[in-house]
């Protein structure tokens, strides 16, 4: 394993001007010189497709519920497993891999990664590495996309029924994303057909259900395009092959395939993931950085495998367990863990505990405890 510490040598600082102890090579260090616009916020424009959309899922999913006691037990690990699989094309994929870059995968990882996180259906790794790394950039200011200052539900789900404030979308054109554009299995999945990998990175598909692919003043090219890579791999992966397995191997009901390890969850990984962005940046302690919002988050942890020590991550972003704790409450360590064990990942980024402990005295609020 790698042990990295301190080796940004313009390393970003909070607003308070707490320093940060980051040593990534990506753009995901708070950048303490962005100033919010003076003056009144540009007006709210709800976006009444994601509204409906979002609506629709989660009645299915309520269904869903309703029909789960008929579902066979085959189906409820079928569905654990999709839920499983999903997860970690968020977690291990999207998030550590290809927004923080703290560990290498192999290109049959990267392809399986790549393959989970369509079963997620959370926008195509490019544009969610993008986001997220502005995001980190710029955490809970108006570049923020799910700005948690804004309250519990834009930051959970408000953010995608709205288009994104300009600011947002600005940083995003900004950022080097050319580690991104170089991988040949994140453009293979976002790739349109017709176009080119250059000019699908241009442009940003607004038809995706309730995800942050809804932004104002971009090029519209892809609404006029048939399906791509990343469009048909969601419909087969996120609602096709959840429904038809149990089918067609254990005789389950269509119906009951399609509500339960589908639309159940589906809108079960969606809302784990959300909690990242909301509960985890309002409910907790600060062990790290009592600075800054996002908390440690144990619930968050639990339900996001993994993804709940978020003032740990927020303060150190390019470790690859985002926790210092191992595997504890975090199956996607494990899961890294295990794809290093195999040889299919190397170059896992840590913090030594000498550079976890200084930060801790220095910024911390006190609630630490070791292992």
């Amino acid at each position: 394993m790698t042990e990295t510490e301190n080796r940004n040598p313009h390393a970003a600082r909070q607003p308070n001007g707490g320093a940060m102890a980051e040593s990534s090579t990506v753009e995901d260090v708070f950048d303490d010189t962005y100033r919010e616009k003076d003056g009144p916020k540009p007006p709210r424009r709800l976006v009444w497709r994601n509204i409906i959309l979002m609506t629709l899922l989660h009645a299915g999913a309520l269904y869903g519920l309703v029909l789960l006691p008929s579902a066979s037990g085959l189906t409820l690990v079928w569905s654990a497993v999709c839920y499983l699989v999903s997860a970690l094309g968020v977690t291990a994929g999207a998030h550590r891999l290809w927004s923080h870059r703290s560990y290498k995968a192999s290109f049959p990882l990267r392809v399986f990664l790549a393959v989970a996180n369509s079963m997620s259906f959370q926008n195509d790794i490019f544009e969610w590495a993008r986001d997220h790394r502005v995001h980190h950039k710029f955490s809970e200011t108006d570049a923020d996309p799910h700005n948690a200052k804004r309250g519990f539900f834009f930051a959970h789900i408000g953010w995608l029924l709205v288009r994104k404030h300009p600011d947002v979308i600005e940083k995003g054109k900004k950022l080097d994303l050319s580690d991104l554009k170089a991988d040949a299995v994140v453009m293979f999945q976002r790739r349109h057909r017709g176009l080119t990998a250059g000019t699908a990175v241009q442009s940003q598909s607004p038809v995706i259900c309730g995800h942050s692919a809804n932004d104002a003043g971009e090029d519209n090219v892809s609404i006029r395009l048939s399906f791509g890579h990343y469009k048909l791999s969601v419909v087969v992966l996120c609602f096709l092959l959840p429904m038809l397995v149990p089918w067609y191997f254990w005789g389950e009901s269509l119906a009951v395939g399609y509500f339960v390890p589908g639309l159940l969850r589906y809108s079960l990984i969606l809302n784990a993931t959300w909690l990242v962005n909301s509960a985890a940046h309002i409910w907790g302690n600060r062990p790290y950085d009592k600075t800054i919002n996002p908390r440690e988050n144990f619930m968050v942890a639990l339900s996001a495998i993994g993804e709940g020590f978020h003032n740990y991550h927020h303060t150190f972003p390019f470790d690859y367990a985002t926790s210092e704790f191992g595997c504890k409450l975090n199956l996607t360590t494990a899961f890294i863990d295990f794809m290093c064990f195999l040889g299919l990942a190397r170059d896992r980024k840590s913090v030594s505990k000498d550079t976890i402990l200084t930060r801790v005295q220095r910024t911390g609020d006190g609630s630490y405890k070791s292992g």
